[in-house]
C-alpha cells in the first residue's frame, strides 16, 4: 500500500503545505471536470488550514463557487453545538469564501435517529455523484492518537455502504455520523493532516501497515494517499520510510 509523506517543521508549515495542495487539488478538478468536491473534518489541525485559505494568497487561488463541501464525519450533535464539525468549518472557513450555500452538504444531526441520519446523507451522496458512492476530489482527514480517523475506531468491523451511524464512540461525544472506508478510498486524493507528538506511535503503527488500526486501511483506490505531518508526529516515521524505500 504505497504511501506518500511529506514531513513539516511546525504544525503552521504544514497549514501552508496543505494549503498549497488543496488550491492545486482544486484547480486540477475543476479544470478536468468542472468542480471540485471535497470532504472536510474537523479538529485544530484541519481548522489552522481552513483560516490559511480564507487568506491570500490561498483563496484567490479557488474558483470557490465551483466548489461543492462535503464532511468526512460528524458528531450527532446540532449544527450550532460547539462540538460540531459543520460548525467549526462554517466560523473558520465557509462564512469567509464565496462558496454557493446549495454547494454545502453538511450531515443531517436533527429530527431523526443516526441511522435514519445516515441513511439520508448516503442518499444525498448518491443523488450528487450518481453512484451508491462519492468519488470525492479530495478527502481531508485527521487521525487520533489510537490510529482512528473520521469517526472510524479500532476494533468496529467495516461499516457497509457510505455512511455510517457509530454508537458508543471511544471519544466523546459518543454519536457519530462517518463516511465509511469504502467511500473514503474511493477519493482521488486523500490527505492526512497530522500533527503533535502524541500521534508519533500511531503513525509508526500505520507505516508498518497494522492493519489493526483504521487509519492503516485508507488508502485512494486509483489515486493519491498523502501523509502530512509534523516533527512532533512523525519523529520516527521519516528514518522508517526511507529505510522502506531503500534510500
Amino acid at each position: 500500500m504505497a504511501r506518500k509523506l511529506c514531513i513539516a517543521a511546525t504544525p503552521d508549515d504544514l497549514a501552508r503545505e496543505a494549503a498549497e495542495r488543496f488550491v492545486a487539488a482544486a484547480q486540477t478538478a475543476i479544470a478536468a471536470r468542472g468542480s471540485f468536491a471535497v470532504a472536510l473534518s474537523g479538529g485544530s489541525t484541519p481548522q489552522r488550514l481552513f483560516t490559511l485559505l480564507t487568506q491570500a494568497p490561498y483563496t484567490q487561488g479557488v474558483d470557490w463557487s465551483r466548489v461543492r463541501v462535503f464532511f468526512a464525519d460528524e458528531r450527532f450533535v446540532p449544527p450550532h453545538h460547539p462540538d460540531s464539525n459543520f460548525r467549526l468549518a462554517r466560523e473558520t472557513l465557509l462564512d469567509h469564501v464565496p462558496v454557493v450555500p446549495d454547494n454545502v452538504f453538511s450531515m443531517p444531526t436533527e429530527g431523526a435517529t443516526p441511522e435514519q441520519c445516515a441513511a439520508a446523507y448516503g442518499a444525498t451522496l448518491a443523488a450528487v455523484f450518481g453512484a451508491p458512492l462519492p468519488h470525492f476530489d479530495l478527502v481531508l482527514l485527521g487521525m487520533g492518537p489510537d490510529g482512528h480517523t473520521a469517526s472510524l475506531f479500532p476494533g468496529r468491523p467495516d461499516y457497509p455502504g457510505a455512511v455510517a451511524a457509530v454508537h458508543d464512540s471511544p471519544k466523546p461525544p459518543p454519536l457519530r455520523l462517518t463516511l465509511t472506508l469504502a467511500a473514503i478510498n474511493r477519493a482521488r486524493e486523500i490527505h492526512f493532516l497530522v500533527t503533535g507528538a502524541d500521534k508519533a506511535d500511531a503513525l509508526r503503527a500505520v507505516f508498518e501497515d497494522d492493519a489493526t488500526l483504521p487509519a492503516t486501511r485508507v488508502a485512494a483506490d486509483s489515486g493519491s494517499t498523502l501523509w502530512l505531518v509534523d516533527r512532533a508526529a512523525g519523529r520516527w516515521v521519516e528514518a522508517f520510510a526511507s529505510a522502506r524505500r531503500g534510500d
